[in-house]
């Protein structure tokens, strides 16, 4: 076996149906008493049944979170917490109000007691990310992970059936570059296989009944193995493909995650034949058509599969290949403009991503 590292971040997590709560107790054990609950606007009514099981615990509900963390967001946020005198942030949703916590804990070191209504996976990380003058910069500090994690899956249930998949393919992409991350190591492989697993066997069956509380359940213990792996080991081209269109092009995030999965795979697959070998057993498919697997999943679920549905113009192709290779992250296969630009024609009109055509 190889040399590795592996360092294990610290977490308290409690998961199971009806366990919301216990976020009052929670909160406590934490030894906080001035809360502020965080949400996007259509997750306010969630937001303020939290503050209601908090009582005196809770300031104030803050629902202004939105996607990509613009810093004028975080600026007005910064302002309330220092004016309501918080000594803790609770965001209850998705990466839009999990990374806005984030972005305030990495000025002030709040603790966070996160509740993720999605799959998305940022409540395991110590990953930030800010998106000032259109470009979303990210950062990797321990202050911002939250110190407590409570998944109920009870509140995924009446999460939409679109954003329930985009939202997990965006967790299967975490396991995915885990596999062929830099300082990959045997325990997060582990996690990332049995992730991808849970994943692409759960979301056929939430989306055939939202109400399967067992799918439910599934899907959020891969969430769960998604965003552990993606707090411990580095990404790669997946992360930074998207990252350029979400913070560049203003691009849905879980769409866009999914929407590229198959391709950044597709690229990556000659030369990561080990991480190959174990997606193909996670979802039960042949070495050789993994990419086109995982885009037939999107595809029977009603998941976009092409950068033109979420909104990408055409004439920003060459840019945008040309802003995914400056400063590139670490990648098994080399990364040049030329396949790049490729990559992202082909995933603009959607093309299956099938054996033998080249990048």
């Amino acid at each position: 076996m190889n040399k590795f590292q592996y360092e294990v971040q610290a977490a308290r997590v409690i998961f199971g149906a009806g366990l919301l709560t216990e976020v009052s107790a929670e909160l406590k054990a934490l030894g906080a008493h001035r809360a502020l609950v965080i949400s996007t606007p259509g997750q306010e009514s969630l937001a303020r049944e939290v503050a209601g099981l908090l009582g005196d615990l809770c300031v104030e509900v803050h629902a202004k979170a939105i996607q990509h963390v613009p810093i004028e967001t975080v600026e007005e946020s910064l302002v309330l917490v220092r004016d309501l005198d918080v000594d803790s942030l609770i965001p209850i949703g998705g990466g839009s109000s999990i990374g806005l916590a984030k972005a305030i804990a990495l000025n002030t070191s709040l603790p966070i007691l996160a509740i993720p209504t999605t799959y998305a996976g940022s409540e395991m990380t110590p990953i930030w990310g800010i998106t000032e003058n259109g470009h979303k910069k990210t950062g990797r500090n321990l202050i911002v992970k939250p110190k407590t994690v409570i998944y109920d899956p009870k509140l995924t249930v009446t999460l939409p059936s679109r954003l329930t998949v985009t939202s997990g393919m965006n967790a299967i992409a975490h396991c995915v570059e885990a596999l062929y991350a830099e300082n990959a190591n045997p325990i997060t492989s582990l996690l990332a296989e049995d992730g991808i697993r849970a994943l692409s066997s759960s979301l056929p069956q939430v989306v055939a009944d939202p109400n399967n509380l067992n799918g439910r359940s599934e899907a959020l213990y891969g969430c769960w193995l998604g965003g552990t792996v993606l707090g411990s080991v580095g990404m790669a081209l997946h992360h930074k493909l998207c990252h350029v269109l979400g913070g560049s092009y203003n691009l849905p995030h879980a769409e866009t995650h999914t929407v590229i999965l198959p391709y950044a795979i597709w690229y990556n697959a000659s030369y990561a034949p080990e991480a190959v070998k174990a997606i193909a057993r996670a979802i039960g498919s042949d070495e050789n058509n993994v990419a086109g697997t995982l885009f037939d999943l999107a595809k029977s679920l009603d998941a976009p599969t092409s950068l033109a549905e979420i909104g990408m113009n055409e004439n920003d192709l060459d840019q945008a290949a040309e802003l995914a290779t400056k400063n590139p992250y670490f990648n098994p296969r080399p990364i040049d403009i030329r396949s790049i630009r490729k990559l992202l024609e082909f995933a603009f009109i959607g093309k299956r991503p099938d054996q033998g055509i080249d990048l």
